[in-house]
């Protein structure tokens, strides 16, 4: 990953490829922002001008470049535009979008204004994240990510180095999420999580395919029994001394989803490989709290499986028996997520959490009710879900939420088992997922539920430190979450 370090030269006497600095909007154009002062007297007091010129107008996102023409040992300045007045978010996505347009360059100085801590924990992040490229696939020739950034920021090391540690816990979701899943299946992903155990700390154990049949788990191994990669449980557990608290955590794990006998279209299926992001996240964020140390205990769940039509592939009308005992009938195969999960919901309330939640590409009905950036938040505790919210707010991650009405779970109701996976009605998909979910939550757990299916991979063009692909959602706000029980303010 491209390195950061925290430098106090001022920008016009760094000898780097490039310097990106700040510019807010100012009449018809766009004047530098705090930290340029030095540049913009190297540069006669032009910069302004310069500016103008090229028709930046320092709106958010908008980037800039213009030569210094030696008036300064870097040769290029990149001005990154803030909005009007910036915050946290405004500042990741500038420093995002300047270090993406510099891919190919070694070295970068970013000179953003950054007086706070938190002020500077977001250029940090927003360039780490910005800098980052997934080529593990590629032979030809391509714009390799920038290879070193010198900050130029107050000495507030500790957010530096905690935008480091959340930066490498994204990048691992990205690559997971990126990865094909000719290259990642259930046992691959299961393996990644005892390389990530073994290098933080982790307590891990994992139940492999005989396993879950003995303990019960009905729903994974029905999703898992139509492919040749058999699937996985996977449990991590974080703890700390001096906890009082215990967070489970959650993640759906799908590595590919056909939509098993209810197969997909072929144009709903090519980016299924994200299938797994929920587990992802859970797998990075749990990575980012071994380092980062919270007062409280964490146990995670992935649930992996790979979604696949065959012989043994289970059928529209099967039942299964979740973990402790409920069962469901399957009246959609492409319904599956919510299977894998029941059964590790049931499992992780056995680990008697303060706080239960879980991630999951689930549905495509949350697509259409919040589009492609925002997570869709439910909760069985109406306080919950908006400290849920707020949590990812902090995080800098857009989310809404969302109720779980009484009356969907009539729904759900089978003729054969305790609960059928999806419903007779089309509307509402995402809150029925929810309200299914919420059937296997032991009573007395508080528990949220947040739908990623959207967030996890962006289909579009690359935009602030957002790349194309799989982009980490959710992974920050779970480490905040974290963060919030442990200082009781959840």
């Amino acid at each position: 990953m491209t390195s950061i370090s925290l430098d106090s030269a001022t920008p016009a006497s760094l000898d780097v490829d490039a310097i990106v600095i700040g510019v807010s909007p100012a009449g018809a154009g766009a004047a530098p922002a705090a930290g340029s002062e030095g540049l913009d007297q190297a540069l006669d007091g032009r910069l302004a001008d310069a500016l103008r010129a090229l028709g930046a107008t320092g709106k958010t996102g908008e980037i800039t470049k213009l030569p210094t023409l030696g008036a300064v040992p870097a040769p290029v300045v990149v001005a990154a535009g803030l909005g009007e007045e910036p915050g946290a978010e405004d500042l990741r996505r500038a420093a995002g979008a300047a270090l993406r347009a510099l891919a190919g360059t070694a070295r970068v100085a970013v000179a953003l204004p950054a007086e706070s801590a938190a002020d500077v924990e977001a250029v940090a992040l927003g360039a780490l994240l910005g800098a980052y490229a997934f080529d593990a696939y590629r032979t030809g020739d391509r714009k390799a990510p920038v290879e070193e950034i010198r900050l130029l920021a107050p000495a507030e090391e500790a957010a530096v180095e905690r935008a480091r540690i959340l930066a490498e816990s994204i990048t691992l979701v990205r690559d997971l999420v990126n990865t094909p899943p000719s290259h990642l299946g259930p046992e691959d992903l299961a393996g990644e999580a005892e390389r990530v155990a073994g290098e933080t700390g982790l307590a891990i154990e994992v139940l492999d395919e005989k396993a879950l049949v003995e303990g019960g788990y009905g729903g994974i191994v029905g999703v898992g029994q139509g492919s040749v990669n058999p699937p996985r449980l996977v449990r991590l557990a974080y703890a700390h001394p001096e906890a009082t608290k215990t967070l489970a955590l959650v993640g759906k794990g799908i590595t590919f989803d056909s939509g098993g006998l209810s197969l997909k279209p072929s144009e709903a299926m090519d980016w299924m490989k994200s299938d797994m992001g929920g587990a992802g996240a859970v797998l990075g964020a749990m990575g980012a709290i071994a380092k980062l140390g919270p007062k409280v205990n964490v146990v995670a769940y992935l649930a992996i499986a790979e979604n696949m039509p065959s012989g043994t592939a289970q059928r529209p009308s099967d039942v299964l028996r979740i973990y402790g005992g409920k069962t469901v009938e399957v009246l959609n195969t492409d319904a599956e997520g919510r299977l894998v999960m029941a059964d590790a919901l049931v499992r992780a309330g056995e680990d008697d959490p303060d706080l239960l939640v879980d991630v999951a590409t689930l549905t495509g009905a949350q697509l259409v009710a919040l589009g492609t950036r925002t997570t869709g938040i439910m909760a069985n505790d109406d306080d919950v879900r908006e400290k849920v919210v707020a949590a990812a707010g902090r995080a800098g991650e857009a989310a809404w939420g969302m109720p779980l009405p009484a009356e969907l779970r009539k729904g759900l109701d089978s003729a054969v088992a305790d609960i059928a996976n999806i419903s007779g009605e089309r509307w509402g998909g995402m809150l029925v997922a929810g309200v299914f979910l919420r059937e296997f939550v032991p009573d007395g757990v508080k528990w949220a539920h947040l739908d990623i299916a959207g967030p996890s991979f962006h289909k579009g063009e690359p935009y602030g430190y957002t790349p194309k692909g799989g982009t980490g959602a959710a992974t920050r706000t779970l480490v905040q979450l974290a963060e919030d029980l442990a200082s009781g303010a959840l």
